[in-house]
């Protein structure tokens, strides 16, 4: 709009002089006066109207003169408009494209609405790589702001997770508004990576979670049903809720929990926790610990093995955890 401004004016100015202009040297009226000035300024000149007094004759030259640069000026500046986006839209476009090609073990978020909209920001605090696809305009704009990798699109097409690298993912959340979006997305996305952990949002409708866990879904998770529980225990256990609350939000005193995947090369693999010190040296809780074939063993003893692959669930302070997550 800035750009058109100049002209605008430029225009309204070469508009109002020519009409009066005319009015006075021609002795014509208003209308017939603007519509000399109209044709002359943009060199059409049908010739169904000349002036006929030196006065005119001269208005007209400078009209024709000045009009000229104008129409140039106009063109010269719409050009320049179309080049740049043009040229700003491939940048960009080939920019994306080369962030998202190199993306791997990342996570796709189908759907950027409030509950999309919060697990991006999660990742994105936590560091985690993850791409977003959305098909509404309006949406995309506001995920541009953000900075987030992206995709325009429908996120049940194949070739659309198949550009998301979807191949090379490590999890798909399917967050979109209705229940019948995310199956087809869970089905498109496990029929393309079938070892991929899908998580899907259900509506909590009578059906949903099984018909979504049969399309393929690792999880399924009904933001309705945790809400309404979690309001519940807050009326029921409001100290513990709180508790829940620092840990997992980092809260003033720093307290977080983490789980850590312990790797062969770790000092502690294959010791128990005692002979791990991982108590004495960090001063971090072990609550739980995952073993490879999903069974969880909660309050570890200190005779507990910890075992190359296992996941340790840490309670602690924040740097101490970050601390022994650079150990494992």
């Amino acid at each position: 709009m800035r750009k058109s401004l100049p002209v605008i004016i430029l225009f309204a100015i070469l508009l109002v002089v020519g009409t009066f202009g005319y009015m006075y040297s021609e002795g014509i009226d208003f209308w017939n006066s603007m519509y000399l000035t109209v044709i002359t300024i943009t060199t059409v000149g049908y010739g169904d109207m000349v002036p006929k007094h030196a006065s005119g004759k001269i208005l007209t030259a400078l009209l024709i003169f000045c009009g000229g640069g104008v129409v140039m000026y106009t063109f010269s500046k719409i050009t320049e408009t179309m080049v740049e986006g043009r040229l700003r839209n491939l940048l960009e476009k080939n920019k994306m494209d080369k962030r998202v090609m190199q993306l791997n073990d990342h996570h796709i978020v189908c759907g950027f609405g409030r509950i999309g909209m919060e697990i991006c920001q999660i990742l994105s605090a936590n560091n985690k790589p993850f791409i977003v696809i959305e098909n509404n305009e309006e949406v995309v704009k506001e995920i541009e702001k953000h900075g987030y990798i992206f995709m325009k699109g429908e996120a049940a097409d194949d070739d659309i997770l198949l550009k998301a690298q979807i191949e090379k993912a490590s999890s798909l959340i399917a967050v979109v508004s209705s229940d019948a979006d995310n199956l087809f997305i869970t089905l498109s996305a496990r029929v393309l990576n079938p070892k991929l952990y899908i998580m899907a949002r259900s509506s909590g409708a009578t059906g949903a979670d099984t018909k979504l866990e049969r399309a393929g879904a690792s999880k399924v998770i009904s933001p309705y049903n945790i809400g309404a529980r979690r309001m519940a225990q807050l009326l029921i256990r409001p100290t513990v809720i709180d508790f829940i609350d620092l840990t997992m939000h980092a809260g003033e005193l720093g307290l977080r929990m983490e789980e850590l995947l312990v790797t062969k090369k770790a000092p502690m693999a294959n010791k128990n926790l005692i002979e791990s010190g991982i108590r004495q040296k960090y001063d971090v809780i072990v609550v739980a610990i995952k073993r490879k074939g999903g069974k969880m063993h909660f309050n570890p003893g200190p005779k507990t093995i910890i075992r190359p692959g296992d996941i340790l669930i840490v309670l602690g302070e924040h740097n101490q955890i970050i601390a022994l997550e650079n150990e494992v």
